[in-house]
């Protein structure tokens, strides 16, 4: 085997990322790998961005349990890590009288979580806080501790944290088996080499049950992807406030409009259940959908400021919950299994995962001691992650300042969202170094505007060339089998003649 780690960590999404980053404080050898070319690019990439308070999960459900406890965790770990992160608050609107004792259900489940700083909002009072919300308010269950941040931007944070305190990343590196003997897991085997490890931990989200299969590992669990489709809308068009959700479904907690970290309004999403764990398309029944949601709350949204579209995929599993007396099913799995060693198992981290990740990766850090390692603190571990200089919320006299220390920060290549080239270089040299133009875009936020890269394109595209040292034939979207152009211009001029 190529190499021997303490700790080897599948799945390079905000699950796996915090934990790499918490488990990083230990004298501990570790590995990350993830198969896609940038961390986070999976559902921890294209989500609703939000903290749930943790009055929707079933009481007694480890959701609940992990959801609650994480809430207090994410101001510091903000603080330390330098991420937005607005604790805003989030409402649960009802519409019509027949919606109004939802709420109650609600705020009692709520009280049986422990969760702090909730209370009933009269329609009176609720139209006062947000004058675009829908006129038929019949009341709102307001909780305070409800919070927006940026999944990608958290996830980036914690690895590159993650990293600065030793832990190896390594993308482009799929998971493959398990090397076992006697039933322990002593090493892992990759799409490049295999590795060994005296510990693995699966956090590969949509594919969790893929990754425990190979151990052995409850073979009745299933991941089933659950897609939901988004809108977004121009902020120089439209802006709310804070987060608004409806009341809940039976399977999802419905089509919310909210207010995002970057000042767009985000609506979405739908909850589609489907095999394919890849297929992310866009569907006009599922927009149609987002765009009706968000009108019932927000009857101002207007379709002609929409800007973009996604979708994103939730891992959503089929394990009950383990709590006596609770009849649940889809909980989270945070386990050591008994029928095979050297294995920390996560699964069916769908909503509220990026909630909750926190107190998973503490959770596995606890899991270890009670496993018999002994965690001993680096004297030198630091916790702190330095935020990198964002032109667009400088003032005049910062901008000149980065300026006169780098000519290229005064170079701006997107315009809508007033990104620049010290900007870009500064990512292609992180810690967790940026390679395609989406990774590039997750990590300063161009592209992402009215024109949606329409003028940045090209010339982001050139100064990834020239500083990867490769031809701008050879620069991807988001990895080698998305690249962008096939040959210049002059070669079909040439052909044209």
């Amino acid at each position: 085997m190529s190499e021997n780690y303490d700790v080897i960590i599948i799945g390079g999404g905000v699950v796996g990322c915090m934990t790499a980053r918490f488990l990083s404080r230990y004298q501990l050898k570790i590995l990350l790998i993830e198969k896609e070319e940038d961390i986070g690019s999976g559902t921890s990439a294209a989500n609703t961005a939000l903290v749930h308070p943790g009055y929707d999960p079933v009481t007694g459900s480890l959701k609940a349990t992990l959801n609650v406890a994480a809430v207090p965790m994410w101001p510091q770990i903000a603080g330390e890590l330098n991420f937005a992160f607005d604790r805003c608050g989030d409402y649960v609107v009802a519409v019509g009288d027949e919606e109004l004792p939802k709420l109650d259900i609600l705020i009692e489940r709520g009280k049986r979580n422990s969760v702090p700083g909730m209370r009933l909002l009269s329609a009176d009072e609720m139209r006062k806080r947000e004058p675009l919300i829908n006129p038929l308010v019949s009341g709102a269950l307001f909780a305070e501790t409800g919070a927006m941040c940026d999944p990608f931007g958290v996830t980036l944070a914690a690895a590159e944290n993650a990293v600065m305190n030793g832990v190896k990343i390594l993308r482009d590196t799929a998971f493959e088996d398990f090397i076992i003997e006697k039933k322990r897991i002593i090493g892992v085997r990759t799409s490049r080499v295999d590795f060994a490890c005296r510990w693995a931990i699966n956090a590969a989200g949509l594919y969790s049950d893929v990754v425990m299969h190979k151990a052995g590992v409850r073979p009745e669990f299933k991941i089933t992807p659950r897609k939901g489709e988004y809108l977004i809308i121009d902020r120089a068009e439209f802006q709310l406030k804070s987060v608004y959700f409806p009341v809940p479904t039976a399977v999802s907690k419905g089509i919310l409009a909210t207010a995002t970290v970057h000042g767009n309004t985000m609506l979405g999403p739908t909850a589609v259940d489907q095999e394919d764990k890849t297929d992310k398309t866009n569907t006009t029944p599922g927009l149609q959908e987002v765009l009706a949601g968000g009108k019932k709350l927000v009857p101002a949204v207007d379709v002609r400021h929409v800007i973009a579209i996604f979708a994103g995929l939730r891992a959503a599993g089929n394990a009950p919950c383990e709590t006596p007396g609770v009849k649940y099913s889809q909980d989270f799995i945070v386990e050591i299994p008994q029928n095979v060693q050297g294995l920390v198992n996560l699964g069916g981290i769908e909503s509220p995962g990026l909630s909750s990740s926190p107190a998973i990766a503490q959770r596995v850090v606890d899991l270890l001691k009670d496993a018999g390692e002994d965690l001993k603190v680096k004297k030198d571990w630091n916790p702190i992650r330095p935020a990198r200089p964002q032109f667009r919320h400088m003032t005049h006299a910062q901008r000149q300042q980065v300026i006169d220390k780098d000519s290229r920060f005064g170079r701006v290549v997107c315009r809508c969202e007033n990104v620049t080239e010290g900007e870009i270089v500064a990512e292609i040299y992180s810690l967790v170094p940026a390679r395609s133009y989406d990774s590039i875009k997750r990590r300063t936020w161009l592209g992402t505007g009215r024109c949606q890269g329409g003028f940045d394109m090209p010339r982001v595209t050139h100064i990834l060339a020239r500083e990867l040292g490769i031809s701008e034939l050879e620069v991807s979207k988001k990895g080698s089998d998305s690249r962008f152009l096939v040959r210049s211009t002059k070669e079909v001029e040439a052909d044209n003649d």
